[in-house]
C-alpha cells in the first residue's frame, strides 16, 4: 500500500505544475521568443540595406551608446513618466468617485450606468480615436460647434493638435475616459464584499458619513486601488495606440512617448536596432517605476502592521 500511495502522491503535487504547462508553454512562445529576438537586434547595425542584403552586422551595446547619450531620449523619458503619472492620477481619482456612486445608485440607474461604463471601456482603441478625432476636428468638429454656440466664437475654428499641450489634453481625455470603467466597476465590485455589520458598527459609535468612509471603506478597498494602480501604470506607460493614432506623435514630435519614440526611430526612420534598444530601455524603465511603486506599497502595510 505504501508503495503504491508514493507515486499517486507525487502525481497529485505535480498536478498543479504540469496544469500550468501549456500556459507557460505559450508564454515563452508569443512573448519568450519576441523579446530575446528584439534584444538580439537591439546589438546590430539593421536598416534596410542589410535587410535587403541579408546582413547581420553587430555593433555590440553601440546602440544603447547612441540612444542613452541623446538628449532625446531622456527628454521624452521625462515626458513619458510625467504623462503616465497625470493619466493615473485622474484615473483613479475619477474611477473611484464613479465606482463609489455605482455603490449608491439604485438597481436601474446603476445599471444603466454599467451598461454606458461598459461600451466606452469595449470601444477598441482605434475606433475611439477615430470618435476624438471627429469631436475635436478643427472645421467640423462637435467641440468647436459647441463652444461656438456658446459664445466662445474665437474657437470656431481652433486645431487643437496644433500645439503640445491641447494634443496631450485631447489623448489624456481619451485614455481617462477609456480607463475609468475598469477602475469603477472593479471599485463597485469590492465594495459588495464589505460586511454591512461593519458600518452598522460605526455608527453606533457615533461615526458619521465621511468617518465611516475613512475608517471601513477605505480599509477594505486599499489592497484594490493598489492593485489598480499598478495595472493602469503600465496600461498607459505603454499606450501608444492612443498617443500615435491621435497625430503621430506631432506637433514636430513634442508628444511622443517611449513606445511611440522607439516605434518612429526604428520603423519610421528605419534605425531598426536602435528602436529595438530603446524598446528594451522602455522596458528597463516601466519595470523600474512598477518596482519603485510596489515597494512604496509594501512600505506603507509593513508600517500598518
Amino acid at each position: 500500500m505504501a508503495s503504491m500511495t508514493a507515486p499517486r502522491a507525487r502525481s497529485t503535487a505535480l498536478a498543479p505544475y504540469l496544469l500550468l504547462l501549456p500556459a507557460l508553454a505559450a508564454t515563452l512562445l508569443l512573448l519568450g521568443w519576441p523579446l530575446v529576438k528584439n534584444g538580439l537586434l537591439s546589438f546590430q547595425n539593421l536598416n534596410m540595406r542589410q535587410l535587403i542584403q541579408h546582413l547581420t552586422e553587430w555593433n555590440g551595446i553601440g546602440n544603447y551608446q547612441d540612444v542613452l547619450a541623446s538628449s532625446d531620449f531622456w527628454r521624452v523619458t521625462v515626458r513619458s513618466v510625467l504623462f503616465t503619472g497625470a493619466n493615473v492620477v485622474l484615473i483613479m481619482v475619477l474611477g473611484t468617485l464613479v465606482g463609489l456612486l455605482l455603490a449608491r445608485l439604485g438597481k436601474r440607474m446603476r445599471l444603466t450606468l454599467m451598461i454606458g461604463l461598459v461600451l466606452a471601456w469595449a470601444m477598441p482603441p482605434i475606433a475611439a480615436v477615430t470618435v476624438y478625432k471627429w469631436l475635436f476636428a478643427q472645421r467640423f468638429g462637435v467641440v468647436n460647434w459647441v463652444l461656438d454656440q456658446l459664445g466662445f466664437h474665437s474657437m470656431a475654428d481652433h486645431n487643437w493638435l496644433a500645439t503640445q499641450f491641447s494634443t496631450f489634453a485631447v489623448v489624456t481625455l481619451l485614455i481617462v475616459w477609456q480607463s475609468i470603467p475598469f477602475v469603477a466597476i472593479n471599485l463597485y465590485a469590492a465594495t459588495t464584499t464589505i460586511p454591512k455589520e461593519l458600518y452598522e458598527a460605526a455608527a453606533l459609535d457615533g461615526a458619521g458619513a465621511w468617518q465611516s468612509f475613512t475608517s471601513v471603506t477605505v480599509p477594505f478597498l486599499r489592497p484594490f486601488l493598489y492593485a489598480t494602480t499598478f495595472l493602469e501604470i503600465i496600461w498607459v506607460f505603454k499606450a501608444f495606440t492612443q498617443v500615435f493614432a491621435i497625430n503621430e506623435g506631432g506637433p514636430d514630435r513634442l508628444t511622443e512617448i517611449l513606445p511611440v519614440y522607439a516605434y518612429i526611430e526604428g520603423f519610421g526612420n528605419q534605425h531598426f536596432g536602435m528602436g529595438s534598444a530603446i524598446a528594451l530601455l522602455t522596458i528597463v524603465i516601466l519595470l523600474g517605476l512598477t518596482a519603485y511603486y510596489l515597494r512604496i506599497v509594501l512600505k506603507q502595510e509593513e508600517d500598518e502592521l
